[in-house]
């Protein structure tokens, strides 16, 4: 993925969370694994990571949860198959907002993905 360099103000941020939108011409697995060696990249220790995605239209969302120097960062990517990589839209989020994102995304999958465990588990964490 090549765009890491306009990652690097945002990962700094102090917000708790970084939403990425970006599209990948790679599929789910391929996408989770270039987001995280990219993360990696930019000096960030990936302690959780996760991947969930349609089988009906090409779109997924990846939650990564990283630290640094002590900070922690999750940064959530919103992807959907295209013919490159290119970033779409970039922000920084505090916590509440953060986590309203997440439940968004996550719901916007389908609305039978709720019903799975790891799903719920992590929606119980917040």
């Amino acid at each position: 993925m090549k765009f890491g360099d306009k990652l690097v103000d945002y990962l700094k941020g102090e917000e708790l969370f970084t939403v990425i939108t970006f599209k990948t011409p790679y599929g789910p697995v391929e996408t989770l694994d270039k987001l995280v060696s990219l993360i990696e990249e930019l000096g960030w220790n990936v302690e959780f990571k996760a991947n969930w995605w349609t089988a009906d239209v090409p779109y997924g969302v990846i939650r990564i949860d990283a630290t640094q120097d002590g900070r922690e960062k999750i940064v959530l990517g919103r992807w959907i198959l295209g013919q490159e990589c290119r970033l779409m839209k970039v922000e920084n989020m505090e916590l509440e907002k953060g986590k309203e994102e997440f439940y968004r995304m996550v719901d916007s999958i389908t609305s039978t993905m709720i019903h799975d465990p790891a799903i719920r588990t992590m929606r119980e964490q917040y």
